[in-house]
Order: structure tokens, then C-alpha cells, then sequence
């Protein structure tokens, strides 16, 4: 890029960064009528936290949590105490019921609840959500995440996605960064000329078969000129910006045309400078609406543009493509049978990959598997082969459930899975899986099968050298099960901690034990642990195992509240499974807030009630929950000012 081009390309990105007129989170709610239950379900929720967690908090919480004085964990009830429904409050909610029950609060010394009193405590938990107003939720203009941006880059101009490696890193989802640093700014800038350099002729040179579609033949008069680029203008706007482009947005990309014009660049050269213009543009990096709405509204459906891009983005990880574009322009893809026609062609897509290694990825937390570290001498298997295998079991598992449309439960204990030969050996089934290439396998031991026996589930929840019960044991709790388990005390030592000739011969579980005979520990460690020790004969690497490193058999078995004792992960596993509606309801939570990028609050809650209803009368299929959190009020309509 010359220095004259550069001074021109962030000419024309100050003009349309500042030119753009942005549609912002409005700080009021809408309001909307009430059906009857809801209303008796509010004045309940009203009553309940006045009489009883009201005095509650007043009794145990108010004198070390609140506004006069330094607030423990920063956490302070004098706001909540005057408006509990406000959405700033959900988390705060979730995570106080949560150290309540678990009793870490009150603290040791303090005067301490009753067990009635805590279970009332985190009965608020489901009254709460009912004083919230009807919402769609914090709305924000998001930017494409680092794979989105080359996917779209890649469908929209044929080069590799890859030529955006220079990017860093992004977790997309819940808590994604929307912001855009002046060194992001620059290497948009320097990949916008990598991707040019790709497609189009140097000038001076024939131009390419891309770049006569693109641009088209370089017109012989002004006029025609001036004409020509409208034409071109208007038609590459519509597809970067995934949306008809408004006249000022045409009239913003005219004025770069016309910079290079006035240069002496040529027609081509010009147009090479437009598009690049739209590349690094913010309507092209950021999902944007397709019209403005009057700042009165309050809230609105998304325009049929936006929620084709919502919904591409959400399931294949790129641009809309032309049947999603075209139903946009016919205005009818936000009909309710349109929508889930769509959802249903879009995840029988190869493309729908793309929602395994987005948000399936990151819910079993296997997306740094290819980066753990373990012990090359314990466990020489784990080559980058094998983490590739592992990954793509989860994978090739998730999507089966997905395009079988099976139930949620098949996630918990299913009777296949997928394996080549080099997994199989975890299996020990290497003599009758061989070869490369990945497949699926009938099972036949029920300790295997699902992801609770999964060895890239067990190797993202291990140490480098050795298994971690405890580590197990809040994966299932909150990844599988979505309870909330309160951090560890930062002045707990780690097992590692312990005197080592005091413990020399006492096997992982006697170890432990032993660390949460500390009552601080005690009562977190006495529901996650029987869970780790019930998938204790995996090792940490999932193969399994009857002894554990020191030659001591293995202990399976245990105890979940309410009394049911397992003795294997056969048995583990059927429990956890008979927990199905809140398995599938920490899912669809998981899912909305990752389709939403922010975390779920207030009304977030109600939506999600009417959702478990519609899915459970379908037994929980996997479809059936996509397509409901796709149809559902916060992902189809947003605030405006």
C-alpha cells in the first residue's frame, strides 16, 4: 500500500466510522401487558422478598454487604434491596444463593441461618426473575469475531480464512469483546491489502475473471464512469454489508472513489480503493441494521436482513447465503414457519460445523485441548494426532445428536461414539477400529458412551500428571448439571500442599478426604467429590483404569444428595440422566447467552421457562431446542432509543 493510498484509505474510514449513525442500547424498558398469571406470579415474588429474604439479608448479609462500608467481594445488597428485579442483579442473585447454600456465607463466627432458612434463600432464586418487565435484553451492534471475519472474507471474495491469522484469538459468545482497537483498526488494514493483492490485478496489469465480476470493464466517458461506480458501489455494499446499503452509505464509498479519481488512479485502481474502503468499513465488520428506526419505538422485531445475519453467524459462522438473502428481501423470514424451515436446512448443512467448534467446543471446554499440557513420559499418546482425535470425537458426537434430532439425553449415555484407531487404543478397542479416518463405533461397555466417558472431557478436566476428582466433579456440576459452584477459599492449599511422607500411601481419594476434613472445604467438596471419584477410573487421559498410580484400587463408588449410591460410571451416568430437563435447561441457557453474546438477566429467565415447556413436549430433541432459542423473543427483537 502506497502512502498516498493509506492517507486516502483512513481518510475515508474516519468519514464512515464517525458517518455511521449507530444504533445504541436504550436505558429504559418496555412495557407490555401482563397476562394474569404472570401478574398473580410478580405480586407473589413481591411478597415473598419482602417478608422473607428482605429480613434475611437485613439479618445475615447487610452488615458486611453494603454501601457504607468496605463490601465484601465487592458485592453490596443496598441497591438490590430497593429494586431485586433489576437486571443487574441476576448474577449477584445466582451467586449469593449459590455460597449460601454451600454455606461459605455467613462466614464462620457470624450468626448462621437455619437449613430452612438457606433452602428459602435459594427458593428466591425462582420468584426473583418475576419482577423483571418484559425485555429483550441488553442489545449491542456486535463485531465479527476473528473466524467470522475470514469465513466471510472467504465467501464473499474467495480467499483462504486463514489469511486472518495475524488476528488474535477470540472467545466468541457469552462475554465476547465488541470493541476496536487502533492496532485491530491496522491489521483490518494490512489484511484488507493481503485479500486485494489475492483477487485483484496489480494495476496496470489485464484484470482478473474475479475482478471483472466484481468491478466490471472499465468504463470509456466520465459519466459512464460515475455511473458504473454507483452500480458497483451499491452491488459490493450489499454483500459485505450483508444488507441493502443506505444512500449515504453509497455516497461515503462514491467520495473514496472519487479520491482516487481526482489522483489520477484509474477506474480499476479507484474500485480497488472502494472496496478496500468497505473491507475495513464498520458496517462490513459489525452486524448492522438495515434501516433506522424511530427513536420512540422501544423495542422491535430485527429487520429480516439483520436476523438472516444473526442466524448465519449463530449456526454456520459466516454471511447469509442467497436463499437467507433472498427471503430478507421478500420480507418473510421472520415468520415463524419460515424461520424454522431454516433452522432445520441450515443445521442438516455441512456448514453447521461451525456450531460445534463455536459454542459445542467451548460449553465442554475442549477448545484448548490442542494447548494442555501433560506429561510426555505418563502420557506419550498425547500427540497433536491424538488431540485432534479427541476433538473431533466430541465434534463428530454433537452433530449426530444435532442432525438425528435426538434427545439432549443421548449427550449424557449414548451407545456409539466415533473413533480411528489411534483413540480406539483409549477404548482398547484398537483390534477392531483401525485405520485413520474417524467412524462410528457400537458400544458395548456402559462406563463408556456420552461425554461423561469421553477421553477429551477427561483430559480437559486433569492435571498434566494426574487425575482431578475435584476438577470432574464442578464440570458435571456446572457444565452438565448448571450449578453455580462457589471458587475455592484463595488461602486453601492444593494437594500438592500436603505433607508428602504423611500421604505417601494413601490413594488420590484418601487425599482428598483428608484436604476437605477443613470445614471451609467440607461443604462444597461433599457434592462434587463423590461425582469426580465416580469417573475416577479414567485416568487423565480417559483410558481406564481398576488401580490408581500408587498401585491402590480404585474406589468408585458414592453418594448424591438424596441418598442414591453409585458404584461405577455405568451407574454415575444413569443418575445424572434421570436429571434431564435440567440438563437440557443449563443447554438452552448456555446456547441463548451464546447467541446473544452477553449473559442472561431478568426476563432472560421467563423466556427461558417458555422454552423448556415447547421442549419438553418434544422429549428434549436437540433441533427442537436450537430452533426455540432461534424463535425466541431476545434473539428476534432488540431495544432501541
Amino acid at each position: 500500500m502506497t502512502f498516498t493510498e493509506a492517507r486516502f484509505i483512513r481518510g475515508a474510514i474516519a468519514i464512515m466510522v464517525w458517518g455511521v449513525l449507530w444504533v445504541s442500547p436504550n436505558t429504559g424498558m418496555a412495557e407490555s401487558k401482563e397476562d394474569e398469571s404472570l401478574a398473580a406470579r410478580k405480586a407473589d415474588a413481591k411478597e415473598f422478598f419482602s417478608k422473607r429474604v428482605t429480613p434475611f439479608i437485613k439479618k445475615y448479609c447487610l452488615e458486611c454487604h453494603q454501601n457504607r462500608r468496605p463490601t465484601e467481594a465487592g458485592l453490596t445488597f443496598d441497591p438490590a434491596l430497593r429494586s431485586p428485579g433489576h437486571a443487574a442483579f441476576s448474577e449477584k442473585w445466582k451467586k449469593s444463593a449459590a455460597r449460601v447454600k454451600a454455606h461459605d456465607m455467613p462466614p464462620d463466627g457470624l450468626d448462621q441461618p437455619t437449613d430452612q432458612e438457606r433452602k428459602m434463600f435459594a427458593e428466591w432464586l425462582e420468584k426473583v426473575k418475576y419482577l423483571s418487565p418484559k425485555d429483550p435484553g441488553p442489545f449491542v451492534i456486535r463485531r465479527l469475531t476473528k473466524t467470522e471475519y475470514g469465513n466471510t472474507l472467504h465467501d464473499l471474495l474467495g480467499v483462504d480464512p486463514n489469511i486472518v491469522d495475524s488476528l488474535p484469538d477470540e472467545v466468541s459468545g457469552e462475554g465476547y469483546l465488541n470493541s476496536l482497537s487502533p492496532l485491530q483498526l491496522e491489521q483490518y488494514l494490512t489484511i484488507s491489502q493481503k485479500v486485494l493483492d489475492q483477487v485483484l490485478a496489480p494495476e496496470g496489469e489485464p484484470p482478473t475473471e474475479i475482478q471483472k465480476q466484481l468491478f466490471g470493464e472499465s468504463p470509456t466517458s466520465e459519466t459512464d464512469i460515475q455511473a458504473t461506480a454507483r452500480k458497483v458501489a451499491q452491488s459490493l455494499a450489499r454483500k459485505a454489508y450483508r444488507r441493502p446499503p443506505s444512500d449515504a452509505e453509497i455516497d461515503v464509498l462514491l467520495k473514496v472513489f472519487d479520491l482516487g479519481r481526482k489522483n489520477n488512479l484509474s477506474y480499476q485502481a479507484s474500485s480497488r480503493l472502494m472496496l478496500k474502503a468497505i473491507l475495513v468499513s464498520p458496517q462490513f465488520l459489525f452486524i448492522t441494521p438495515a434501516k433506522e428506526i424511530q427513536a420512540d419505538k422501544g423495542i422491535v422485531p430485527l429487520d429480516d436482513f439483520q436476523l438472516a445475519s444473526r442466524l448465519s453467524y449463530l449456526l454456520w459462522t459466516t454471511m447469509p447465503d442467497d436463499e437467507l438473502m433472498a427471503l430478507a428481501d421478500q420480507g418473510k423470514l421472520h415468520e415463524l414457519p419460515v424461520l424454522e424451515a431454516q433452522v432445520t436446512r441450515m443445521l442438516m448443512d455441512p456448514r453447521s460445523r461451525a456450531l460445534f467448534d463455536g459454542f459445542g467446543a467451548q460449553w465442554l471446554k475442549l477448545g484448548n485441548l490442542h494447548d494442555r499440557t501433560f506429561d510426555p513420559e505418563k502420557f506419550p499418546q498425547m500427540t497433536a494426532d491424538m488431540r485432534t482425535a479427541m476433538y473431533d470425537e466430541a465434534r463428530l458426537f454433537f452433530e449426530s445428536i444435532v442432525r438425528e434430532n435426538r434427545s439432549v439425553a443421548g449427550f449424557i449415555d449414548s451407545d456409539y461414539t466415533f473413533l480411528n484407531e489411534n483413540l480406539a487404543t483409549l477404548y482398547g478397542l484398537e483390534k477392531t477400529v483401525t485405520g485413520p479416518e474417524m467412524r462410528k463405533v457400537k458400544l458395548t461397555n456402559g462406563n463408556r458412551g456420552g461425554i461423561l466417558g469421553m477421553p477429551g472431557v477427561l483430559a480437559a478436566t486433569s492435571f498434566p500428571n494426574r487425575t482431578s476428582p475435584v476438577n470432574r466433579g464442578v464440570w458435571v456440576l456446572e457444565q452438565v448439571l448448571g450449578d453455580h459452584v462457589p471458587a475455592a477459599p484463595p488461602d486453601v492449599p492444593a494437594l500438592e500442599k500436603q505433607d508428602q511422607k504423611q500421604v505417601a500411601k494413601l490413594s488420590l481419594r484418601e487425599r482428598t478426604e483428608l484436604h476437605r476434613a477443613d470445614p471451609v472445604c467440607a461443604n462444597c467438596h461433599r457434592l462434587l467429590d463423590p461425582i469426580g471419584f465416580g469417573l475416577e477410573n479414567f485416568d487423565a487421559i480417559g483410558r481406564w483404569r481398576d488401580q490408581d498410580d500408587n498401585g491402590q484400587t480404585i474406589d468408585a463408588s458414592g453418594e448424591l444428595p438424596g441418598g442414591k449410591h453409585f458404584s461405577n460410571p455405568r451407574e454415575l451416568k444413569a443418575m445424572i440422566a434421570e436429571h434431564k430437563a435440567k440438563f437440557s435447561r443449563n443447554l438452552v441457557e448456555r446456547l441463548l447467552a451464546y447467541a446473544l453474546c452477553r449473559k442472561l438477566e431478568g426476563y432472560d429467565e421467563i423466556v427461558i421457562d417458555e422454552l423448556m415447556q415447547k421442549i419438553a413436549k418434544d422429549n428434549y430433541r436437540m433441533q427442537t431446542l436450537i430452533t426455540e432459542v432461534v424463535t425466541s423473543y431476545p434473539f428476534t427483537h432488540r431495544r432501541i432509543e
